[in-house]
């Protein structure tokens, strides 16, 4: 089973962004940017470069995928 673990709540609180403000620039709702901070949903592809060009990251610094043993 693999899981995707992701950094985006530290590096919106790191820019003083609301989950809203994070929200409006990605052109998402707001329920998308908790769920993807609780780990309850992963994006699409083109969602995850979009988060990673907002933050000038790599996707991967970002989203971490664990292998469980479930």
């Amino acid at each position: 089973m693999m899981r995707i673990d992701n950094t985006l709540k530290s590096l919106r609180q790191s820019r003083h962004l609301t989950q809203a403000d994070l929200a409006k620039a990605l052109n998402v709702s707001r329920q998308t940017v908790i769920a993807l901070e609780k780990g309850g949903y992963e994006p699409s592809l083109k969602l995850a470069f979009l988060i990673a060009r907002f933050f000038n990251k790599r996707i991967e610094d970002i989203f971490d995928m664990e292998v469980t043993s479930d």
